[in-house]
């Protein structure tokens, strides 16, 4: 009997011995995730051992009966998985053999955010590891800045408004040097898309003002330029306003609200044109030389103008490509002569009476084989129009929200902040920026009349022109 305890006591002390041998580790920071993108969730053995002939269990800790992924005898087993989870969990199996049993989750969502657990089980031992995920949403809307008038004190407020991020964003306002200005009012929401928050401000000079959201490692910017003709304007209208009221007032009290109010609409929207129109004046000052659209690289269907101000689609396919410069093949892109590495750079086109375009600049080494997914990620920075509706060609897509299309489109890079810009000339009004991005080779500019074929004869024009 002693002999029996005694070999028993043996058998557990290698078993607990063997178990401390091993641990599991994940991720000591929180993995951030974005919606719709792809995440891997870390979690190995160590020291690395095969866990092939293992179970290893994938649960979220933080929900009740929350399967998110079961390997076992060899095979994977997802009869009992989540719902929510179904057809979007993978394990790499031949990792198994070096003890990675890190787990791939596909097209995040926002339920998606939690906490993980990691179970490995041998036969003898059996330890786990905790994976924290958060997830955010980063199409959010661009923040736009509207003129609310003048307080009593002669100061311009200013509205700033953002919405469709998750989780909450910060809102702040920053003046010409950088300094963080206070925000006076402050209003956050949150529904089925997320959040959306807005900031007023009362400026009392003129100065150039942002309006920054930011969300973790995400941002997006927005500025206005408040000159001292603008707080002149206002005061004047001000003025004007006072008077008219006191004259009319036999009128009829009604009557005169009525004409103020409309006066004050009117003339917030005028502002707000004036502004841009201000900053678009002022980024046509950054135009390097002459923008020529280089037929080498265009699509064999497009057709460049001589002196490569215009192109269209040809409808046919031209033969005896040069071999000298990778043309594109399916995208009907063609890309400028000259790029830059430094600097501003500005340049316009018209796209009226075409429905289907996309603008921009991409890096010199982009991918010109097959139907390109045009995105920051592989060196694409474009707005574009697809039937009817404006887009910002990011990854996940962001529609832009415009009154009517676009009939001439600006283009604005600053190479050293990173920044692109895009302007509706003719509405004086800001579509996109692309914000914080990292640009490390020569930048062309980039025009495109769609995939494979465009039906519309409309030429799109690189505009010299400015008026």
């Amino acid at each position: 009997m002693k002999f029996i305890c005694l070999t028993l006591l043996i058998i557990n002390g290698i078993t607990d011995l063997r178990s401390e041998q091993y641990e599991v580790v994940g991720p000591a920071d929180p993995v951030f995730a974005v919606v719709g993108e792809d995440v891997i969730l870390p979690c190995s053995v160590k020291p690395n051992i095969s866990v092939v002939d293992m179970r290893v269990e994938w649960f979220r800790s933080d929900l009740k009966d929350s399967v998110v992924h079961l390997y076992e005898d060899n095979e994977d087993r997802n009869t009992n998985q989540s719902q929510s989870y179904r057809g979007r969990t993978k394990l790499i199996h031949q990792e198994l053999q070096r003890g990675n049993a890190s787990l791939k989750l596909a097209s995040v969502q926002v339920s998606d955010e939690g906490i993980y657990k990691c179970l490995i089980q041998s036969k003898s031992w059996s330890v786990d590891a905790t994976v924290m995920v958060r997830v955010e949403a980063v199409a959010g809307s661009p923040p736009v800045i509207t003129v609310d008038g003048f307080d009593d004190s002669g100061g311009l407020r200013l509205q700033c408004e953002s919405e469709g991020w998750y989780p909450e964003p910060v809102l702040e306002w920053l003046n010409s040097e950088g300094v963080s200005l206070s925000s006076e009012t402050t209003d956050t929401h949150r529904n089925t898309d997320g959040f959306s928050v807005k900031h007023t401000i009362t400026i009392h000079h003129s100065d150039k003002i942002h309006c920054r959201v930011k969300l973790r490692h995400h941002m997006l910017d927005t500025q206005i330029i408040t000159s001292s003709n603008m707080f002149n304007f206002w005061r004047t209208s001000v003025i004007l306003i006072s008077v008219a009221v006191v004259l009319s007032v036999n009128a009829g009290i009604l009557i005169t609200v009525f004409v103020k109010k409309n006066r004050e609409c009117d003339q917030r929207l005028q502002n707000q044109k004036m502004i841009i129109l201000q900053e678009i004046t002022h980024l046509r000052t950054h135009t390097a030389g002459d923008v020529i659209l280089d037929a080498d690289t265009a699509h064999p269907r497009l057709i460049v103008s001589r002196d490569g101000k215009q192109v269209r689609d040809g409808k046919t396919r031209l033969e005896g490509v040069d071999g000298k410069k990778d043309r594109f093949n399916d995208y009907l892109g063609v890309l400028g002569k000259d790029g830059f590495s430094s600097g501003c750079f500005y340049y316009e086109v018209q796209v009226k009476g075409q429905t289907e375009w996309d603008l921009g600049v991409a890096r010199e080494s982009v991918n010109r084989m097959g139907l390109t997914v045009v995105s920051p990620m592989i060196g694409y920075w474009t707005v574009s129009l697809r039937d009817g509706e404006c887009w910002a060609r990011k990854s996940p897509h962001v529609s832009l929200p415009l009154s009517v299309n676009p009939q001439r489109v600006g283009v604005f890079v600053d190479y050293d902040k990173g920044l692109v810009s895009f302007y509706d000339v003719e509405a004086m009004s800001l579509m996109y920026s692309y914000t914080n991005q990292s640009f490390n080779e020569k930048l062309y500019p980039f025009v495109s009349l769609g995939y494979l074929s465009n039906e519309n004869s409309t030429p799109l024009m690189i505009c010299d022109d400015y008026y």
